[in-house]
């Protein structure tokens, strides 16, 4: 959907903005339903929940393919499709663990977790293509087929797992989705907002929210910690007075599981920021369509895929700590290689090789990190380690495009605006850019802003010299958040520590 956002404009004759809004919907939906849908499957049965989520899915993916306008778009994929999303996630990752064991299991979490990361990846170039040769309707008609192909085949999915008999505490899931929803929105919202200093603001009714000239997003963050720490201690509590909670806290004790689930919170912060700083250059400073934007970066998608078989195979000889650390090692090493590719054009086979080299990585990790976090607990708790593979991922996506996304544009405007005070522009001109830039610089084509510049009435030499230092700062922006993701690729060394040498059989 985010490299066919012109297209839906226009067919549905509405705005960049509500497009926006629909996708940042999408993933608040599942944010704030995942634990409630992994509950679902305690409750009711993984299996009955997997189909009936799928068929929400479905109803939801043909609503989208039909929509004339952006409500009927909104209510059939940001609202339908996210519930149906959040009920088939955590249903997948219980029913495999429930229905394997031993090598099979670390085989089928290996497929689970490459499929799932090359679908990331070849989105846009699905998408991409589907949009610039018949439809982005398609894209949802096929997802309709691929749900019904999946009902059709329904009879050989077994779920071992017993139910529950108990009732949804409705004040956890109050709390879960408030607490998350705040806490993904903020950071969503901080390329627009700021983080702390406002860069744009929440405006209601055309006045801007800064309390304390703050901006909205350090509080909706602190917001969604604070409702946080009140799910976990009412899931102590009802726990400790015998209730059923939404999902057991002593989970969090366990080692093994936190450090999995960390190493999937900074794959997805990696996988998130890779693919929102590499199209923004693509499309923005080279003018690429959304095809070739998926060509471009559909090494890594073939790395990824690759290399997640490849760790199915090691891991019959080699302990799920010694892969892990493997691919985190080739990551830190890929994304230097990726940050020494970086030139105005991304052209070279060095880009390409790197950007395969940091889905081998991605894969490598794919192929190990839904079993270690299954493996840390009882069949009981399946559904519950689904739920929250389900929040980290979304976590680690939001996190990625936020804060690989805040150091672009950060970059961006302190780069550009010293390049020009640096240059031998006039000096109204260095004003007015020094003033303008207060509040960040937008990413906008080159072509652009000699456009903007002449209409600002500087000469022709004078608007294609701007444009260059604009073009030289991109650059720059662009390197400096490849290094944001080497710096969070180093940090999640730390957070292998407690990945086991082996499984339990």
């Amino acid at each position: 959907m985010n490299v066919s956002i012109s297209t839906v404009v226009k067919d549905l004759d509405t705005t960049v903005a509500a497009m926006q809004t629909s996708i940042t919907f999408y993933a608040l939906t599942m944010a704030a339903l995942m634990l409630l849908g992994a509950k679902l499957g305690e409750v009711f049965g993984r299996k009955k929940i997997f189909i009936t989520g799928a068929i929400i899915y479905a109803t939801g993916s043909l609503v989208t393919g039909l929509s004339q306008n952006i409500q009927t778009l909104f209510l059939g994929w940001s609202v339908i499709e996210g519930i149906g999303a959040v009920m088939v996630i955590p249903a997948i990752s219980a029913l495999v663990a429930n229905n394997y064991t031993g090598k099979d299991r670390v085989k089928a979490f290996a497929i689970i977790g490459g499929i799932s990361g090359a679908a990331m990846a070849a989105g846009p170039l699905i998408g991409g293509f589907m949009t610039t040769y018949l439809s982005w309707r398609y894209v949802f008609f096929a997802e309709v087929v691929i749900m019904g192909l999946i009902l059709l085949f329904r009879g050989v999915l077994k779920d071992s797992a017993k139910v529950i008999k108990a009732h949804i505490d409705v004040t956890s899931v109050i709390l879960s989705a408030v607490g998350l929803i705040s806490l993904v929105y903020g950071m969503l919202q901080s390329k627009t907002w700021g983080w702390i200093n406002p860069m744009g603001a929440m405006t209601i009714n055309g006045k801007e929210i800064t309390p304390l000239g703050i901006s909205m997003v350090a509080y909706l963050i602190l917001l969604g910690i604070i409702v946080l720490k009140l799910f976990y201690d009412r899931q102590q509590k009802l726990k400790d007075s015998g209730q059923n909670p939404l999902i057991d806290p002593d989970l969090f004790s366990i080692k093994q599981l936190r450090s999995g689930l960390s190493v999937l919170l900074s794959q997805y912060t990696i996988i998130a920021g890779v693919f929102f700083v590499i199209p923004v250059y693509l499309q923005m400073t080279l003018g690429y369509d959304a095809l070739k934007t998926g060509i471009k970066i559909f090494p890594l998608s073939i790395g990824l895929i690759l290399f997640s078989v490849i760790g199915t195979r090691l891991a019959a000889k080699w302990p799920p700590k010694k892969i892990i650390r493997v691919g985190q090692y080739i990551l830190i090493l890929s994304s230097v290689v990726l940050l020494g590719s970086v030139s105005a054009s991304l052209k070279g086979w060095l880009f390409g090789v790197s950007m395969f080299t940091v889905g081998a990585a991605l894969g490598l990790l794919a192929s190990q990190l839904g079993n270690i976090n299954m493996s840390a607990v009882q069949e009981k708790d399946t559904s519950a380690v689904g739920g929250l593979q389900g929040v980290f991922q979304n976590l680690g996506s939001s996190l990625g495009t936020a804060l690989i996304g805040s150091v672009l544009i950060a970059s961006l405007t302190t780069t550009f605006n010293q390049n020009v005070q640096g240059s031998d522009l006039p000096a109204n001109v260095k004003s007015s850019i020094a003033t303008g830039t207060k509040a960040g610089v937008e990413v906008i084509p080159v072509t652009q802003v000699n456009e903007i510049a002449e209409s600002k009435g500087l000469s022709t030499a004078q608007s294609n010299q701007l444009a260059q230092l604009y073009s030289d700062s991109q650059v720059s922006s662009l390197r400096t958040a490849i290094y944001g993701l080497i710096f969070i690729a180093v940090a999640s060394l730390l957070f292998s520590k407690n990945i086991p040498d082996k499984f339990e059989e």
